[in-house]
Formats: C-alpha cells, sequence, structure tokens
C-alpha cells in the first residue's frame, strides 16, 4: 500500500511516503503545533462546507495538523524525517511531531544556520521548535533518533539499499554537494542547501513511478542535478514544487528536462506562484489551495490522485467519489498531457 501525501499546511510543506516496505517517511513539517481538538474538528468541517470558484477554493484558511491527520489514517510511526532545510515553514511544529512518533532516522544538512527570536518571534513561529532543532542538530549523531548528513549519490540501509539486494524505500539523494552546503553557510542563504530527493517506485507492468521532492532548491541545485542526474529526473510523474511553487527571481528552464506530468504547489498568495513557468509549457499544476490535502495512490497506474476538497473534486469531475480508503475525493489519474502540434 504505496501512498504519497502532501498536506495542506499553511505556507510550509509536509510530505508522507508510506513504502511498500512498511516504512513511512516524512519530508518537512509544518502547522504541527499541538491545537484545540474542538477548534480543529469545527476547521475541518468549516472546509468541507466552503464554496469554491473555479480558481479558488479557499483551502489555505483550513490548514490541517499532521499529527492528527496522520493519527486519523492509522500512521503510528516514522522511520525517517526528513528536514529538507533549516527554515521554519519547514520545521513549525516539529518537537511536537517528534514527541507524538519518535523518528528513528533524523536527516538533516550540516548547516551553521542560526535564527533571532524578537518581538514579532519570527514571523508567529516558535522559539522552542528551533532550540529542539538546534539540540538535534548540535547533539551525537548516533543518539536516538539517529541523525543522517548526506550528499549527492549517497547509498545506504534502507533508503535505496535494503538486506536482499534491492532498492529498499526507492529514495535517491539528488542534492546537496558538500559545495552547495558551503556555499549557503558562507551566504547563510540555505535554499541551495536544500534535499532534493527523488522517490521511484515499480509498478507491476513494470513501468517506475517518479515523485521529486524538491525542497526550496533554487539554481545553483538545479545546475548541479541536471549534470549529474539528468537522466533521472527526466519526465518525472509527479513533481513537489520547489519553494512551493512561487515565483522567487528563478531560472525556470530545469522544467524543460522535469517535463512533470503534474505539479503539485503548496500554499501562497497567488501574486508569488509561478503559474507562468508552468502554463507557457503547457504544464499542469495543482494547488493545495485548490485540493486542500492531496493523496496519491503509488500502486495504481497510471497514479491515482485523491483530494480532500470535495467541491474542488466535483467541479472537475463529475464522476468523483469519496474513497474510505484514502479519506478523501477520487480526482483523476496522473497522465501526461499531448501536447497540440
Amino acid at each position: 500500500m504505496r501512498r504519497v501525501h502532501f498536506l495542506n499546511v499553511n505556507n510550509g510543506d509536509c510530505s508522507i511516503i508510506q513504502h511498500g516496505s512498511g516504512r513511512v517517511t516524512v519530508i518537512d513539517v509544518c502547522n504541527a503545533r499541538p491545537t484545540n481538538v474542538y477548534a480543529e474538528a469545527l476547521v475541518k468541517k468549516a472546509a468541507s462546507l466552503e464554496v469554491g470558484t473555479l480558481g479558488n477554493f479557499n483551502q489555505k484558511r483550513y490548514p490541517v495538523n499532521p499529527v492528527s491527520y496522520m493519527r486519523d489514517r492509522g500512521l503510528a510511526s516514522v522511520f525517517r524525517f526528513v528536514l529538507t532545510h533549516p527554515d521554519m515553514d519547514h520545521l513549525d511544529g516539529i518537537e511536537a511531531f517528534f514527541n507524538a512518533f519518535s523518528p528513528g532516522n533524523f536527516w538533516d544538512t550540516d548547516n551553521t544556520c542560526e535564527k533571532e527570536f524578537g518581538a514579532d518571534n519570527n514571523g508567529g513561529y516558535s522559539e522552542d521548535d528551533w532550540k529542539f532543532y538546534k539540540k538535534l542538530r548540535d547533539g551525537n549523531p548516533d543518539s536516538d533518533p539517529k541523525r543522517l548528513t548526506l550528499h549527492s549519490g549517497a547509498n545506504g540501509k534502507y533508503w535505496n539499499d535494503d538486506d536482499n539486494g534491492g532498492s529498499g524505500d526507492g529514495i535517491t539523494v539528488l542534492a546537496p554537494t558538500p559545495d552547495l552546503l558551503a556555499q549557503a553557510n558562507d551566504c547563510d542563504g540555505h535554499n541551495d542547501s536544500s534535499y532534493v530527493l527523488i522517490y521511484r517506485a515499480q509498478t507491476s507492468n513494470g513501468r517506475t513511478h517518479k515523485i521529486l521532492f524538491a525542497g526550496d532548491s533554487h539554481d545553483a541545485t538545479w545546475e548541479h542535478i541536471l549534470e549529474r542526474h539528468e537522466e533521472l529526473v527526466s519526465s518525472v510523474d509527479l513533481l513537489i514544487a520547489p519553494h512551493h511553487g512561487r515565483d522567487s527571481d528563478r531560472d525556470w528552464e530545469f522544467l524543460d528536462v522535469l517535463n512533470p506530468a503534474l505539479t503539485l504547489f503548496g500554499n501562497a498568495n497567488s501574486g508569488h506562484l509561478a503559474y507562468a513557468a508552468w502554463s507557457n509549457r503547457g504544464l499542469p499544476i495543482m494547488t493545495n489551495n485548490q485540493a486542500g490535502n492531496v493523496i496519491i495512490d503509488v500502486d495504481s497506474d497510471p497514479m491515482d490522485v485523491y483530494v480532500t476538497c470535495e467541491n474542488f473534486a466535483k467541479s472537475r469531475n463529475p464522476y468523483s467519489f469519496y474513497s474510505d480508503a484514502f479519506k478523501a475525493y477520487y480526482l483523476r489519474q496522473i497522465v501526461r498531457q499531448k501536447v497540440a502540434a
């Protein structure tokens, strides 16, 4: 039962991979601090009643708490937690999350990032989360959880190796490199120190699904990836957009190689999203603001997409139905669109 979940978590990131091995990988976390259970239920109900327009379904008003989301789906433990890079919108609620799931493995980067929490409390994020993260970062790497700092092309159990000579959980590290980390530490800008991971899953038909998690990677990262891993990232099935899909003054030519059949954007003001980079290439996108949470059935071929926003699902597919197994509404398959000649 292989699934990928892309959660609606305010203006941050949180993705979950359920592997065929039974292990669970979580990439980044946001909006995980404890909330009032009654208030959370009211938010969930309001989200289900929201009536959206053709393009705006207002789901960013109703972010999900990853701890509650996972418990609601019977996910009780986390094998590995990956922090792509040390920005607060990728580690908001990390202490509560670790207390809830006790990940055995913690993927981090060898960063030297420091943060100051003044009167504005660093945008509303918790200084306690930063202190918790620093304790993990600066502590004994062999303690519980085990802290790994991996670079492009790293091999190991059980992310891309296993006891039987197989590919483990199918995760390949594309970035960062030691040079990218050093440059990021020198300039104190950590987007190009971000992990970029590709998850590959074999299908019963002999095909390989390719799902790319891009963190907040910027231009220098993609120069490296296209130089060293171009074949691996060519024509991916699903892209979790870099920097939540924001138009961050960057070069988008790497999209010509990735050519994603579907791209998922996080939440940001619509004026900040790089819609044109995708639309000019005829590449379909979906946002958390439209869909709420997005769940991908990796076992299906083509992969099936489910979303938690009923109105969005039914506006796009009149035959949409609710799935008890996915706790979401069926939307579509991920099939590469044909471009008119």
